[in-house]
């Protein structure tokens, strides 16, 4: 089965992508709940993110880091904060969310609309801050 990330990593579905390595990508989530709001997922389509094997686990951790380090960089915030919930896709995935309050991570809030162009600033102007 292929996973709408899948299809993202296949390059079948567009994204605003932020990073890239060779085994994971960070992109803009598209139902943000704050602006930068990014995924970040490892290219092999793991379902659940326990069940990632020690190492890349590690990798994956680190590759989110460093993400949220120029996310920091980039969004006003007072943190960058880290959810994984893992029930909405079938894929591991890690949710970054600039945030100033504990509240700010509730993924019941309506989701921000933005316009493609919006999308596409905020991922330019954070993958410009990236260093892996």
């Amino acid at each position: 089965m292929s996973t709408v990330f899948s299809k993202i990593v296949n390059g079948e579905i567009p994204c605003y992508k932020i990073a890239e390595d060779e085994n994971f990508l960070a992109f803009l989530d598209i139902n943000p709940i704050a602006k930068g709001h990014t995924l970040v997922i490892p290219k092999k389509e793991i379902d659940y993110i326990f069940d990632i094997e020690d190492d890349m686990y590690q990798e994956f951790f680190l590759f989110a880091k460093k993400v949220a380090a120029s996310l920091k960089k980039c969004i006003q915030c007072e943190r960058i904060g880290m959810a994984v919930v893992g029930l909405e896709v079938p894929h591991a995935h890690i949710h970054l969310i600039p945030i100033k309050s504990i509240y700010d991570i509730d993924f019941s809030k309506p989701k921000l609309k933005l316009s493609n162009e919006e999308f596409g600033l905020i991922a330019e102007r954070i993958s410009s801050k990236v260093v892996l």
